[in-house]
């Protein structure tokens, strides 16, 4: 197989008063943390939402080790739903600095793509990270995520810390 140059963009977001929140498109849409998620939902929207993105570091995690990630009290998961329908989700992670959050995971199933939400599911992930008391919240993206994803972290006023080839 063939390697794929890929080019990994690093973004934070260091002072809440730099972010602009994105409207709700769509008054159905809800974002829930998910305490105590089945492994299986957890597998579910790993390899859905990943599925078109190479997502492939969890995929082979055992049960044991989902559980364990998903049990970490500096971890959690949220829930984007709309219309009562899985639409998106995302993973934060307080670091042991307790200052900083990282956005782990973030991303809409195919079916919630292009409809608006991923700004405010990013709006939602930022204000689940300030209530951790983040003093910075950064996120990783790359070329091979969605072509709008560097550009909607732009939008809500994160600035690019790093970018690396490889």
């Amino acid at each position: 197989m063939p390697r794929v140059q890929v080019t990994r963009t690093h973004v934070e977001l260091a002072e809440r008063a730099a972010f602009p929140p994105a409207p709700r498109p769509d008054d159905r849409a809800r974002v829930e943390r998910v305490t105590g998620c089945p492994v299986s939902f957890f597998r579910y929207l790993y390899a859905e939402v990943g599925r078109g993105y190479f997502w492939l570091e969890r995929i082979h995690w055992s049960d044991e080790q989902v559980w364990a990630r998903l049990a970490d009290p500096a971890v959690s998961l949220s829930l984007l739903s709309v219309a009562g329908a899985p639409a998106g989700y995302f993973e934060l992670a307080r670091h042991d600095d307790a200052r900083t959050v990282e956005l782990v995971y973030f991303g809409l199933l195919p079916h919630g793509v292009g409809k608006g939400q991923g700004g405010a599911l990013l709006t939602a992930a930022v204000d689940q990270a300030w209530a951790m008391g983040a003093g910075r919240v950064y996120v990783n993206t790359c070329s091979l995520d969605h072509p709008n994803a560097l550009e909607n972290y732009r939008r809500r006023g994160f600035s690019v810390f790093e970018t690396r080839d490889r």
